[in-house]
């Protein structure tokens, strides 16, 4: 019984989804290989081989793998899924892009959004914003799954020995070509890999007010900045910040939610934090029901303070 992880990257830098997808495949019993799909990506191939836990990278390399085009990275799964009994992607954008495309090609259904590994066939997933856990079994031949990143421990990157091995790139699909990206740069760390998140909700009123209350804050703690939905939805925040269930589902080691209600959809998305610190006027706001610390205070005024305490 071997596992394929399906690695997420830049062409320079293998990203953090893929080692809490490792850790995940490794539960489902038997080895653990790695694909990096891509152009000139040697170095994450290099990086991919020293993750704990991984005995064989398998490296393709070919331009129309460069930008990770869904029909293309799939095609190339395809090519080697036969050796596998489980297929694993992050529930990413990139991961639930190519899945879908695999499993239907395969013949077999896809497991998504799979938060804990029971057995090498049955999995638990949350369901309804997370207020359910369903557990499935797969009965297929072959499981393709795609794994919630903040259900497991990122495998350690470094201590691992595995062998990189070079395949023939698959031929390009020619279903899509890759035009452009227009890519937001920060200096602030990826907010579904950050250690500490700090969100802010509605009750800020304004995108101004949201940029001169929440961002001092963020800086003194080296946080990345989140968002509600409905901060987003009003243009107080830009898209890419929405932490939800329709968002980005984030578990860094705190959480600061000012002015955040705490509606079930986004709840969903970052209940799973380690500690929860809501910051509200309204003492009836559901977040306080999953906060470690709660103050019922007017952001207005507890978040400058705070700030100027750190």
């Amino acid at each position: 019984m071997t596992a394929l992880v399906i690695a997420e990257h830049d062409n320079e830098h293998l990203k953090g989804a893929t080692l809490n997808t490792v850790t995940a495949a490794a539960q489902c019993g038997g080895e653990v290989h790695i694909l990096v799909a891509g152009h000139n990506a040697a170095a994450v191939a290099e990086a991919s081989s020293r993750v704990a836990g991984v005995s064989q990278v398998i490296h393709a390399d070919a331009t129309h793998l460069a930008h990770g085009l869904a029909e293309n990275v799939a095609a190339q799964v395809l090519d080697i899924a036969g050796n596998y009994s489980h297929i694993l992607f992050p529930a990413t954008a990139h991961g639930k892009n190519i899945a879908p495309r695999v499993a239907a090609r395969l013949d077999v259904a896809q497991i998504s959004d799979v938060s804990k590994v029971n057995s090498p066939d049955t999995f638990e997933r949350p369901i309804y914003a997370g207020n359910a856990i369903a557990t499935v079994q797969g009965l297929d031949r072959m499981q393709v799954i795609t794994v919630r990143t903040t259900g497991f421990d990122a495998a350690e990157a470094s201590g691992g020995h595995a062998v990189v091995t070079r395949v023939a790139a698959v031929a390009d699909a020619g279903k899509s070509r890759f035009v452009g990206a227009e890519i937001a740069r920060s200096d602030r760390p990826e907010l579904t890999a950050a250690k500490i998140v700090v969100a802010g909700g509605r009750a800020l009123g304004s995108n101004e007010k949201f940029t001169a209350v929440m961002t001092p804050l963020a800086d003194k703690l080296g946080a990345a900045l989140g968002a509600s939905r409905a901060a987003v939805d009003a243009g107080y925040a830009p898209n890419d910040w929405q932490v939800g269930q329709t968002g980005k589902i984030v578990a860094p080691q705190l959480y600061v939610a000012a002015g955040i209600s705490g509606a079930i959809q986004h709840l969903a998305g970052m209940k799973d934090s380690k500690v929860i610190v809501a910051i509200n006027k309204d003492p009836e706001a559901p977040i306080f029901s999953v906060a470690d610390y709660g103050l019922e205070a007017d952001l207005f005024e507890a978040v400058p303070g705070l700030t100027a305490a750190l």
